[in-house]
């Protein structure tokens, strides 16, 4: 008997059988970055998690239009219509347009998934190019009677709700938010802005005409009125990291359900949890203390470390993110790409099944494990217990390791041994000896000269490891 999916529903707290809408195609909407700056590991632990999850949907046999927004305007560094604009902060440390800010950063971003073989969206939309779906959202809220205009912004009435906070679970009898900074317009402090015309920033470069005056939208429309265009009225799933929860995904539905009728939105809402470092530190772009893939590659870490690295934890609980157990998983994860080598060596005179009960059995248990709300961890236990049967031949532990990347998403049928050129090795090998003398200057200059070539050298514990650029 197939195993249903079953999937964590933050908003009934409880994990669910996932029955869909329309089973000929799954609507899936994603929050994407905000780009005034690199994603950090932090971020791309979420990617990562959405695209299993959307690799799951697809390994059990559907469709799945997955949506995903880039914030390139109006997003505020509290998420609560409070502290500087992301967009502008960006472009003033940068001494560039916001403009040029959104465009380098998404491209960056875009670099980052596609490294990690992240399944691209089917549909990527920049809030920038939306203004006029977000505009015709804000009317309909105001035609429907939540809306309020106050010191030249437009604001939402949480007030016109009765179960305003219900992802959350919030109790608006307790004040939760801090003074500072407080918006003296609000009615409420749970409301916020749809649209500002009166920006605190007045070097504000994004702005766009609209009925209540020349300015730009809040944070928490857009996602709203994108995910509606493209997966309509009502859909299956929204996920997003738990920071979300309280405010952005709840005024999602407050503003959807007030502009559509008072039928659920989204049937499921999935989160993942946060990667953090020493002393149980979020990582976060704020206070300063994050890590880039593009910096873990600096210290020779490939992208697939990173991606194997959260595939050893469910995504709702905590990842405890270090160096040493990134090493860890860099181990593991050369140790499979060598046994998808070995196990590619003459698969031709090896090719006929003989065990196909024990195939058969060992897909089932993949298949029960990740329908279980996504449970990675014991995918990849299941995976490494295959290997180690004697019983099945190079053949079909190799197609069965196939079938499992479906969901893992290693890339193990594009796994090849790389010939490192002697020139190379040799240049490899007095850069070795020139850091272990501490002359980091030539150090460098060897590294720089390996670059050149077309190769990387990255630092690890047994000494470097090199890749082809």
């Amino acid at each position: 008997m197939a195993s249903k999916l079953k999937l964590f529903n933050t908003l009934t707290l409880k994990k669910q059988e996932f029955k869909p809408i329309d089973s000929s195609e799954i609507g899936m909407y994603a929050c994407g970055p905000t780009v005034y700056h690199f994603a950090h590991i932090g971020n791309l632990r979420s990617y990562i998690f959405e695209d299993v999850l959307r690799r799951t949907l697809m390994f059990n046999g559907y469709k799945v239009k997955h949506v995903m927004n880039i914030t390139d305007v109006g997003h505020l560094t509290s998420d609560a219509d409070e502290g500087e604009d992301k967009m502008l902060k960006g472009a003033k440390r940068e001494g560039k347009t916001v403009w040029e800010v959104a465009k380098f950063y998404t491209d960056a971003f875009l670099s980052d998934s596609r490294k990690l073989n992240i399944l691209l969206p089917t549909v990527i939309s920049k809030a920038t190019e939306h203004i006029e779906e977000q505009i015709e959202m804000i009317k309909k809220l105001e035609k429907n009677g939540f809306t309020y205009f106050a010191g030249g912004n437009v604001y939402f009435d949480t007030s016109k709700l009765d179960d305003y906070g219900k992802l959350a679970r919030l109790d608006l009898s307790k004040e939760t938010r801090s003074r500072v900074g407080r918006d003296k317009n609000k009615k409420s402090e749970s409301d916020f802005v749809l649209w500002f015309t009166k920006s605190k920033f007045q070097d504000q470069e994004m702005k766009w005409e609209s009925p209540w005056g020349v300015g730009y939208p809040g944070w928490h429309i857009e996602c709203s009125a994108m995910a509606s265009k493209y997966l309509g009225e009502q859909f299956d799933i929204h996920c997003g990291g738990i920071d979300h929860i309280p405010v952005h995904h709840t005024n999602e539905i407050a503003q959807s359900e007030s502009a559509f009728g008072k039928k659920p939105w989204v049937n499921y809402w999935l989160h993942n949890e946060f990667i953090v470092l020493a002393h149980n530190k979020k990582m976060s772009k704020s206070s300063g203390n994050f890590l880039t893939l593009g910096s873990l590659e600096k210290e020779g870490f490939d992208a697939m470390d990173f991606r194997y690295f959260c595939m050893q934890a469910n995504y709702r609980s905590h990842l405890m993110f270090s160096k040493e157990a990134l090493d860890g998983a860099r181990v593991s994860r050369k140790k499979l790409y060598e046994k998808v080598i070995d196990l590619s060596k003459g698969l031709h005179s090896d090719g006929v099944s003989e065990n196909y009960d024990l195939i058969e059995d060992y897909k089932e248990k993949f298949l029960k494990f990740i329908n279980d709300d996504m449970n990675t961890p014991r995918c990849l236990a299941l995976m490494w217990d295959m290997l180690k049967d004697d019983v099945l031949s190079k053949h079909e532990k190799h197609r069965l390791l196939l079938y499992f990347d479906q969901i893992f998403g290693f890339n193990l049928g594009s796994v090849k041994k790389v010939e490192v050129p002697k020139e190379i090795e040799l240049l490899a090998k007095k850069r070795l000896e020139a850091r272990k003398a501490r002359d980091w200057a030539k150090s460098d200059e060897i590294r720089d000269k390996i670059r050149s070539l077309g190769w990387e050298i990255g630092d690890t514990r047994e000494g470097y490891e090199i890749k082809k650029i």
